[in-house]
This record gives C-alpha cells, sequence and structure tokens, in this order.
C-alpha cells in the first residue's frame, strides 16, 4: 500500500510538471519560436542538465545501461522524440484538443499492452476508471468545439498514443531496469539527436528567436522558459514519470498522467488568464474520479513485478 502511494506521487509530479510547459512553450511560440524548437530545447537543455549528473554520481548504473541499449534507444527515439513530433504535426490538421485526446488514448493501449503480455485481465474498477478518466479529458479539452477531423491527423494523432505507450511500458519494465536518472539522461540525448536529425531532414523546422518573451504579463528573457522547459518539464518531469511508472505498473500511471491535462489548463489560467469553464471543472473532476477508481482498483489486486514485459530487442 505504501508503495501504492509513493508511486502515486511520483506520477501525480510527473503529470503535474508536464503540465506545466503549457504556458511556457506558448511564451516562446508567440515570440518567434517554431514549437519544434521549444520541444528541442526542452530535450536538449534536459539532456545538458542530467548528462553530467549521471557520468559522475551514477556511473555504477551504466553496466545495465549496456545491456538494455536497444530499450533505451527505442525510449528516446519514440517515447521522447517520436511523441512530441507526431503530436505537432497532429495539429497541423486537427484541431488541438482533438491531437491530445487522441494521443491521451495511451492508457487503453498500455492497458492492452499489460492484459496481453501478462495474461492477467485488468479489473472491472480498471476499466471503468479509465474510461470515466477518458471521458474527463474529452470535456476539459472541450474536443467538441470547433472539432475538425482529417485523416491524415488522425493518424500522426494515434502515432503520438503509440509514441507515449513505449513512454509508459518502457519506463514501467521492472526486468533489470535502467537507473531512472540514466534513462532519462540518455532518452533525453537520443530524443535531442532524433529530433535535429529529423531538422535537417525537413521533416520539422526549428525557428528560434532571441526576443523577450511575456509569462504571466511580466516580460523576461528566452532563457527563463527555456530553463523552466529543460529542468521541470523535461528532466524532473521524465524522473518521476519512470520511478511513478515501475511503481505503480504502466496501465495505472498512464491513467493518472491524465492528470496532466487538468494541470495544463490550471497552469494556462494562472500564467496566461485563460478562462476555466464550469463545464471543465466537470471533466477534471471526471478525471480524477477515475484516477482515484483505478488506484483504488489496483491498490486491491497490486501488479507482481511479472505485469509488464519489455523485449530488450527493441
Amino acid at each position: 500500500m505504501a508503495r501504492q502511494h509513493t508511486g502515486l506521487l511520483f506520477a501525480a509530479l510527473a503529470a503535474v510538471a508536464f503540465g506545466v510547459s503549457g504556458p511556457f512553450a506558448k511564451a516562446l511560440t508567440e515570440s518567434g519560436w517554431s514549437p519544434e524548437a521549444a520541444v528541442f530545447v526542452r530535450v536538449v537543455g534536459g539532456a545538458v542538465v542530467l548528462v553530467p549528473f549521471v557520468l559522475i554520481a551514477r556511473r555504477h548504473a551504466f553496466s545495465v545501461l549496456k545491456r538494455r541499449v536497444g530499450s533505451v534507444l527505442f525510449y528516446g527515439v519514440a517515447a521522447v522524440a517520436g511523441a512530441q513530433v507526431a503530436f505537432f504535426n497532429a495539429i497541423q490538421h486537427l484541431s488541438v484538443g482533438v491531437a491530445l485526446l487522441l494521443e491521451y488514448l495511451a492508457p487503453v493501449l498500455v492497458i492492452g499492452w499489460v492484459w496481453i503480455t501478462s495474461r492477467r485481465r485488468p479489473t472491472t474498477g480498471t476499466l471503468i476508471g479509465a474510461a470515466i478518466a477518458l471521458a474527463g479529458a474529452a470535456i476539459v479539452l472541450d474536443v467538441g468545439n470547433g472539432a475538425e477531423f482529417d485523416l491524415v491527423g488522425v493518424l500522426w494523432g494515434l502515432l503520438a498514443a503509440l509514441c507515449l505507450t513505449v513512454y509508459f511500458v518502457v519506463s514501467a519494465s521492472d526486468g533489470d531496469p535502467v537507473d531512472p536518472f540514466v534513462l532519462t539522461a540518455a532518452g533525453l540525448s537520443i530524443g535531442g539527436i532524433t529530433v535535429g536529425g529529423l531538422a535537417a531532414l525537413g521533416v520539422v523546422s526549428l525557428r528560434f528567436s532571441g526576443d523577450p518573451v511575456e509569462v504571466s504579463g511580466h516580460e523576461m528573457s528566452w532563457l527563463v522558459p527555456a530553463v523552466v522547459l529543460a529542468v521541470v518539464s523535461a528532466a524532473l518531469a521524465y524522473i518521476f514519470g519512470i520511478v511513478g511508472s515501475r511503481m505503480l505498473g504502466a496501465g495505472t500511471a498512464s491513467v493518472v498522467a491524465l492528470v496532466e491535462v487538468v494541470c495544463a489548463v490550471v497552469a494556462a489560467f494562472l500564467l496566461l488568464g485563460e478562462s476555466i469553464t464550469m463545464v471543465q471543472l466537470c471533466g477534471g473532476v471526471a478525471i480524477l474520479g477515475g484516477v482515484a477508481l483505478v488506484q483504488r482498483s489496483s491498490s486491491a489486486d497490486a501488479p507482481v513485478p511479472s505485469d509488464v514485459v519489455v523485449a530488450t530487442s527493441h
């Protein structure tokens, strides 16, 4: 029970850290940055923060990294770079709300993956809780307002969901696991190289600007949001997410991650002055209720260590 509560805390912290990225990324894009450039600085900045630390303080964990190099490469390319590149391509064809909702189908894919690989059917409470949380996310994201559908955009959104699924499955792996700090540092480094490579090929556009930015009505250097994105929404967010996933299991952690939607809306309200409707508040309550139901169900039927299987050949 204590492990479940600790895991819930770390997963919630990860959701908050990821959720606050929106206003700071928006500050950069409104000053002339391309969205992909904000992603690039976030990922590379996180790697710059963590790599020196792991080289000095976590060198003992490198033996596991060598044995899991395939999974780590897959994590960096798919979970770090792929999810974000796919999402930004999706919003070129779809509304942001619809694209996010497609990406947040990941909990369904994760629960299905755990079911198949562990041969343990999810509890009824887990399935109902996940459905309630997803419905709440749809309400918070207001997907029905100006919704537009495009096959190419839907495919990009589903690819983002698959990449997000990789994030939870690899993060939760407890078979010869890579140290969370090392996995995050390596994943961010690989993700940064991947985004840079895609930019060189012309797949994504990296456009930067040295102009001041505005956050919560205050003008400041672009370095401020860049540092927040790198330290909070990259380095800390991924570390918290990995720890939480290993304690809760991939299925539960993926549902808890839907709290990120609530955090993103609250962060936009506090830092950008965007309004929150009563309907969105109800959606947020539904998300939290669904998460609570999933957490309660998983506590009653805690996953055994083999509930998530990740092939090292990836």
